[in-house]
């Protein structure tokens, strides 16, 4: 059940990141899904770096939001280098 709850938390962390991000995302429902989730393991592992979180303890919804910006961001600029 986790499992699907996981998937379900980073398609609307996902959609959240892609409305705040400025610009034009092409991206379907998995891709979505997908970027919340690594979003969510990037601001977990922030987090954990830098003392905010504790070990094994989730990230919030608005540092899985902020970490699915921050990916969101990378990917553009890797886009931007291949065309």
């Amino acid at each position: 059940m986790s499992f699907i709850i996981m998937i379900i938390v980073g398609f609307i962390v996902g959609l959240i990141a892609r409305a705040i991000m400025p610009g034009d995302q092409n991206m379907g429902i998995i891709m979505t899904t997908i970027l919340g989730i690594v979003g969510a393991v990037v601001a977990g592992f922030l987090g954990q770096t830098m003392g905010w979180y504790a070990e094994g303890e989730p990230a919030g919804w608005i540092a899985s939001v902020v970490g699915a910006i921050i990916v969101l961001f990378v990917v553009g600029m890797i886009a931007k280098k291949r065309t």
